[in-house]
C-alpha cells in the first residue's frame, strides 16, 4: 500500500511525543523570534510618525525599544535552535537503535537479498537526510512561517484591499512548490539508491582488497566505484537545479505582487486616506516578507528528501523479523535431532529434496556431497537461519518452531570456515554475546582446549590483545582454533561444524583437529568437511546431490559400494580434499 509523503512525516513527528515539553519550548522560542520580525515593522511605522509628529519621550522609547527586540530575536532564536536540536537529535538516536536493532532481526534470506552497503547508507545516509528534516526543516517552517504569519496580519491591518492585492499570486507560488515537491522526491529516492551502490562497491573493495590486488582488480574496482559516484554526482546536480529554479520563481512571482502593489498604491487618489507613515510600513512589512518567504520555499528540497529517507527507515523498521512464534523452553537440551522429509526452497529453486535421517545425542553425522549439493543450507536449517518449505525438524521431539528461537539457538555452538572474529579482544570475541560474563579462567580453559594458548600466550597482553578488525593479524589456522574455543566456551549440546578445517596447512590442522575432537566429545555433532579426518569417525556420512540424501553408511560401507563417495574419495580424499560446498 502506498504511503503518502504527509502519513511519513506525521510518524516521523510522533517519535517527539517524548520529548514534547522541549518542541513545545522550542516553538515558542522561534514565535518569540517571529514577533520580533513584525515587532520591527511596527517599530519602523512608529519612528516615520515620530518623525512627522515628535512626541515628549519617543527618544527614549524607541532606543529601548529597539534593544528590547533584539534582544527577545536572540533569545527566541537561543532557545529555539538549542531545544530543537536536542530533541531532533533524540528522535535520530531513537530511529537508528530501531533500524539497527530491526536489520540484526531481519531473516536470513534478507540478507542474500539486500546487500549490506545499502543497510549501511539507510543507517548513515538517510538518517542524515531525516536530521535535516527534523531540524532545519521544522525550524525554519515555525520560525519563518510564524514571521510570514504575524506580518501578514500586520498587513492586513493596515490595509486589507492592498494586502489581498499582494497575496493574489499565492495560488501560482503553490503550484510552483507542488511541481517542486515531486521532482525532488523522485530525486530524493534516486540519490539514496546511489548512495547504497558507493557504500556497497567500497565496502566490497575494501573487505576484499588481496583478490582485487592479487587478480588486478584496480581498474574495475575504481570504474565500478566511479559509476556510481558519478550517478550520485548526476542526481544531486538535477536536485540543485530544481531547488535553484525554485527560489526564484517564487522570488519573481512575489515581486511581481510587490510591484503590482505599489503600482495601484502610487496611483493617482487611490491613497488619499492612508497616512504615509502606514504606507511606508506596509511596504517596509511586504519587503520583509519576501526573506521568509523565500526561506519557506527552499525548505523544500531537503523536506522532500527528508521524507523519502524517513520512508526507506521505516521500511526496514516495519521489514518482518525472524518468525519466533515458539514457546517451549529447556535449560538445556539431549541433543536427539531429527528431519522428517524436509525440503527447502529459494524463491522458485528447490534446493533441499525430501531430507530424513536422524541422530542420537552424542552421535556425530558426516555431511558430504559436490559443491552446490545443499550441504551448508541443511546445516542452515538447524538455527533456523532459513524456514523449512515442508516436512519437520525437531529437536529431543520437539518441532524446532515450537521453541522459542533465542533459547533454540542457545542449545547450538557453530564454527564455521569463514571465521567471524570482531573488533576487540582475544577475550571478548571467546566470551562473546552471552557468554560475556564467563571470567578469565574460563576463557583460559577454552582457549587451552581449543590449543589456542600455543600462540595466544605469545602476545603482548595474552588474551586480552586487542585483534584488529577482523583478528587479521593472526593466521587462518589461529583464527579457527579462536572460534572453537568460543564454541567450548558456549558449551551447547548441538554443534555444527562446517567447513571447519578447510584451507589450512598441516600444522594447523593438527592443531585444530585435536581441538574438534575434544569439542566434539559428548555432543551431537553435524560436521560438513573435505578432509578425510574429519569424516572417516564419524558414526554416519550421509552423500548429496543435487539436494538429496544420495547415500548413507559409514566410511567403509560407503565406499563398498563404489558410489558417489567412492568417487568423492577418489577424486579428493587420497589428497586429503575433496570439493566443498558452497
Amino acid at each position: 500500500m502506498k504511503i503518502s509523503p504527509w502519513q511519513v512525516y506525521k510518524r516521523l513527528l510522533s517519535y517527539l511525543k517524548p520529548y514534547l515539553g522541549f518542541f513545545s519550548l522550542s516553538i515558542v522560542g522561534y514565535i518569540l523570534y517571529a514577533f520580533t520580525q513584525t515587532g520591527f515593522a511596527i517599530l519602523m511605522e512608529k519612528i516615520v510618525s515620530e518623525m512627522d509628529e515628535p512626541s515628549g519621550n519617543a527618544y527614549i522609547i524607541l532606543p529601548v525599544a529597539i534593544i528590547s527586540i533584539t534582544f527577545a530575536r536572540g533569545l527566541g532564536s537561543f532557545v529555539g535552535a538549542y531545544c530543537l536540536d536536542r530533541v531532533a537529535f533524540n528522535v535520530v538516536y531513537e530511529l537508528r537503535k530501531q533500524i539497527f536493532s530491526s536489520i540484526l532481526q531481519l531473516p536470513r534470506q534478507q540478507y542474500l537479498q539486500q546487500d549490506s552497503g545499502h543497510f549501511l547508507a539507510i543507517l548513515i545516509y538517510n538518517v542524515e537526510q531525516v536530521t535535516s528534516a527534523c531540524t532545519s526543516v521544522v525550524r525554519t517552517l515555525v520560525r519563518e512561517g510564524a514571521t510570514v504569519l504575524g506580518l501578514v496580519a500586520y498587513l492586513f491591518y493596515l490595509n486589507w484591499q492592498l494586502a489581498l492585492l499582494f497575496f493574489a499570486s499565492s495560488p501560482f507560488i503553490a503550484i510552483t512548490i507542488s511541481i517542486a515537491s515531486k521532482r525532488f522526491r523522485k530525486l530524493a529516492k534516486n540519490m539514496q539508491s546511489s548512495i547504497g551502490d558507493i557504500t556497497h562497491a567500497a565496502s566490497e573493495s575494501l573487505q576484499g582488497n588481496e583478490v582485487v590486488k592479487t587478480f588486478g582488480g584496480y581498474e574495475s574496482e575504481l570504474a565500478r566505484f566511479n559509476r556510481a559516484s558519478d550517478d550520485f554526482r548526476r542526481q544531486s546536480l538535477k536536485m540543485t537545479v530544481t531547488s535553484a529554479l525554485n527560489s526564484p520563481v517564487v522570488q519573481m512571482l512575489v515581486s511581481i505582487a510587490l510591484a503590482l502593489l505599489i503600482f495601484v498604491a502610487l496611483y493617482p487618489g487611490f491613497m488619499e486616506q492612508m497616512p504615509g507613515s502606514e504606507f511606508v510600513a506596509f511596504l517596509i512589512t511586504a519587503g520583509l516578507i519576501a526573506k521568509p518567504l523565500r526561506a519557506l520555499t527552499e525548505i523544500n528540497g531537503p523536506l522532500q528528501r527528508g521524507i523519502t529517507a524517513a520512508n526507506s527507515l521505516f521500511e526496514v523498521i516495519d521489514a518482518e523479523s525472524e518468525i519466533d512464534k515458539g514457546e517451549v523452553i529447556v535449560e538445556r537440551a539431549k541433543g536427539e535431532l531429527s528431519f522428517n522429509n524436509v525440503s527447502f526452497s529459494y524463491t522458485d529453486t528447490q534446493v533441499l529434496k525430501d531430507i530424513d535421517f536422524s541422530m542420537r545425542a552424542g552421535q556425530t553425522i558426516a555431511l558430504v556431497g559436490r559443491s552446490g549439493s545443499g550441504k551448508s543450507t541443511l546445516a542452515n536449517l538447524i538455527p533456523r537461519f532459513f524456514e523449512y518449505s515442508s516436512g519437520s525438524i525437531n529437536l529431543d521431539g520437539v518441532a524446532l518452531n515450537d521453541y522459542k528461537l533465542s533459547n533454540l539457538r542457545e542449545q547450538i555452538a557453530i564454527v564455521n570456515q569463514q571465521v567471524v572474529l570482531f573488533s576487540g579482544t582475544i577475550k571478548s570475541n571467546i566470551a562473546y554475546g552471552s557468554l560475556s560474563e564467563k571470567t578469565d579462567s574460563e576463557v583460559l580453559a577454552a582457549l587451552e582446549t581449543a590449543n589456542a594458548t600455543e600462540f595466544v600466550d605469545k602476545l603482548p597482553q595474552g588474551m586480552h590483545t586487542p585483534l584488529g578488525e577482523k583478528g587479521l593479524m593472526l593466521s587462518g589456522g589461529q583464527r579457527q582454533r579462536l572460534a572453537i574455543a568460543r564454541a567450548i566456551l558456549k558449551d551447547a549440546p548441538v554443534l555444527i561444524l562446517d567447513e571447519a578445517t578447510s584451507a589450512l596447512d598441516n600444522h594447523s590442522e593438527r592443531y585444530i583437529q585435536q581441538a574438534l575432537e575434544r569439542v566434539m566429545k559428548d555432543r551431537t555433532t553435524l560436521v560438513i568437511a573435505h578432509r578425510l579426518s574429519t569424516i572417516q569417525n564419524a558414526d554416519t556420512i550421509l552423500v548429496m546431490d543435487n539436494g538429496a540424501i544420495v547415500e548413507r553408511g559409514t566410511h567403509q560401507q560407503l565406499l563398498d559400494k563404489q558410489g558417489l563417495y567412492a568417487q568423492l574419495h577418489q577424486q579428493g580424499f587420497d589428497n586429503e580434499t575433496v570439493p566443498t560446498d558452497g
